[in-house]
This record gives C-alpha cells, sequence and structure tokens, in this order.
C-alpha cells in the first residue's frame, strides 16, 4: 500500500510536469536519497525525489475495535520532495520545488475519481505541508545521511493497512545485459 500510494504520487506529478513544462522525461521518482553504502541512490540528476522519511499510527481513536481481533491500522506518512540537481542547476531545483509546491496545493486529496490511477485499495489521500523548523529540517537530512536539498515535507494522509490485502511487489527488472 505505500509503494502503491508514492508510486501514485510520482505518476501524477510526472503528468503534471509533462503538461506544464511540455517534456517527455519523467522528472518525479520514487526513491531514497543514499544506498545503505553511503552512495547516492539514484543515477540521473535533475529529478524531484520522492522519499518515506516517517510512518506513523493515526491516532485517531476507532470506537468499533474488538479485543483480541485483527484490525486494519490506520498510519500517516511523511514523504520529502527533494529537487535533486546538479549545482550549477540550483536554479532550476528551486524551480521544480515551486512546481511541487503548486501542483499539491491545487491537488491534495486524491481519490478514486480525480485519480484514475490511484489503488483500488486506497480510499482516499491527503497531502498536508508540514512545518519544520531549520533545526528539524537539519535533523532529517541528519538522520538520512545527506548533504541538504531543496525540499518540502508532506504528511500523507491516511492509508488503511490490512494485512489481508497486502501483495507481493515484484518491481521490473531493467537493464540487464544479455
Amino acid at each position: 500500500m505505500i509503494q502503491e500510494a508514492l508510486s501514485c504520487l510520482a505518476e501524477e506529478m510526472n503528468i503534471y510536469f509533462r503538461n506544464k513544462l511540455k517534456i517527455n522525461e519523467d522528472k518525479a521518482v520514487v526513491s531514497g536519497i543514499l544506498n545503505a553504502d553511503g552512495s547516492i541512490a539514484i543515477r540521473e540528476e535533475n529529478k524531484v525525489i520522492i522519499t518515506l522519511v516517517n510512518v506513523e499510527r493515526e491516532t485517531v481513536k476507532n470506537n468499533n475495535v474488538v479485543p483480541n481481533t485483527s484490525q486494519p491500522v490506520n498510519i500517516n506518512l511523511y514523504v520529502l520532495l527533494s529537487a535533486y540537481f546538479s549545482a550549477v542547476n540550483y536554479p532550476e531545483a528551486l524551480r521544480f520545488l515551486s512546481f511541487v509546491i503548486g501542483y499539491v496545493q491545487q491537488k491534495n486529496v486524491f481519490t478514486r475519481s480525480n485519480t484514475p490511477q490511484l489503488d483500488s485499495n486506497i480510499n482516499k489521500l491527503v497531502l498536508e505541508m508540514e512545518n519544520l523548523s531549520t533545526e528539524k529540517m537539519n535533523n532529517v537530512w541528519a538522520a538520512l545521511g545527506a548533504k541538504y536539498m531543496p525540499s518540502v515535507m508532506y504528511k500523507m494522509r491516511m492509508l488503511t493497512i490490512d494485512g489481508s490485502v497486502i501483495r507481493e511487489y515484484r518491481p521490473e527488472v531493467s537493464g540487464v545485459q544479455q
């Protein structure tokens, strides 16, 4: 469910970028910032990286919980959207960050009626910009082990995780040489 939600966001942003900027390439990618060995996780620069930085359980009480039964859990995702552009393209990084904020400002609620590619097991996603102080943002980047990039944090509310609907995900293998 998490992968489906973030992939849907990337796909929607790419459609927006293609229409707004008249480009053919995908600019938004779902990826970590760094690999476990400290190397950069994506190969291409000039991208908007969508990174999951935290998962929290929704704290709204559910009065319908039956003790000793397996109930779905509602979670919120904290998603960092970073403009990963080369140093000479810093103004372009700021431009894309503005596009990201503008896009989410105009479409912060994703439903199946306004987002046909939204996974059938997701009813609705709502994006809310998080106000992080400079200190908190520094802590996020330090936890990621990376140097700061122009970025914005959003809280993606609310996914319902039910063990009965989790599917296996096998990413497509590309670039394999024969």
